[in-house]
């Protein structure tokens, strides 16, 4: 890993992920994207992932993340670190990875194959296949068991393997991959703010954000107190994002972006639109993102509403 001290060190952090803005008939919004990525730059995100989950990866095709990914990183224009999400099959998540190297991305995560049949050796494989089809250092998006603390230190042995996005969210897994597997690794919490006080308990040194494309001041407040080892101060946070959180956790995680995309719309962000098999939120759903952001100081309270 000393070979990528650098890019290690930037990721111990707010791992930001986009979202993919589109417009009315559900084309990409380049303009809106660009927008969302100078937001994320001026408010102090330092690494930012184009096509992650909250990016919809899976909802783009291979062209379209492929030119994403070329958009964010002439966009950034080395103002932050580019970590691209690569996937699908071995050879596509390779081709994706070379394409990303060429585009001039900084690192490469590798998302975890959706595949019904899958064993950990094979996992391996397929992590290895992808982190010797590119000199970029790679981030490992863990969210299966089946990605054991055995097959992460077996995959570990790649030089450019540098970190893992764990999330999954059973902290007696992680915490058995994390002291078998040490700090050879940088150990990222993958499932946001409302696991990350827990994720750092237990070894982890940074945490993803899609909240971060709404509210950055939250997320930021709690790094630096789970930096310090605050953790009351860090569980006070918790209390305040925790209902955004949970609200995109309904329905096993399907609002995750929706609720992202539709505080994003009632900030006049973005349009709010995503792809199927995405749906757009339900209207009590809508309002449930409106309060959370008046009662961030995000949103004026409309006058004669509730509590004036």
């Amino acid at each position: 890993m000393r070979l990528f001290e650098a890019f290690a060190e930037r990721i111990k952090g707010i791992n930001a992920i986009p979202v993919t803005p589109f417009d009315e008939e559900g084309r990409i919004d380049y303009q809106a994207f660009a927008a969302v990525l100078d937001h994320l730059i001026e408010s102090g995100m330092e690494t930012i992932y184009p096509c992650g989950n909250t990016g919809e990866f899976y909802s783009l095709t291979i062209s379209e993340a492929n030119e994403i990914i070329s958009f964010a990183v002439r966009r950034i224009a080395g103002r932050a670190k580019v970590v691209a999400g690569v996937g699908y099959d071995a050879q596509t998540a390779a081709s994706m990875a070379v394409h990303a190297e060429l585009a001039g991305a900084d690192g490469v995560m590798v998302h975890q194959p959706v595949n019904p049949f899958m064993l950990d050796r094979g996992l391996a494989a397929y992590y290895q296949r992808v982190a010797r089809s590119t000199g970029l250092p790679l981030v490992l998006y863990v969210r299966s068991e089946q990605a054991t603390a055995e097959t992460l230190r077996e995959a570990a042995a790649e030089p450019n393997i540098v970190a893992v996005k764990y999330a999954v969210n059973h902290l007696p897994s992680f915490a058995k991959a994390v002291r078998l597997i040490g700090d050879e690794l940088v150990w990222i919490c993958g499932t946001a703010e409302l696991w990350a006080p827990f994720f750092f308990a237990a070894g982890a040194v940074g945490f993803t954000s899609g909240m971060v494309n709404v509210d950055t001041v939250r997320p930021l407040r709690m790094l630096e107190a789970l930096r310090a080892g605050r953790f009351g101060e860090a569980m006070l946070i918790w209390d305040e994002v925790r209902p955004f959180e949970e609200l995109r956790e309904a329905s096993r995680s399907g609002n995750n972006v929706s609720v992202v995309k539709e505080a994003m719309a009632q900030l006049g962000r973005c349009s709010g639109k995503v792809r199927p098999p995405i749906a757009e939120l339900l209207p009590e759903e809508k309002e449930q993102v409106r309060r959370i952001l008046v009662g961030w100081g995000l949103l004026q309270r409309e006058k004669g509403g509730e509590g004036s």
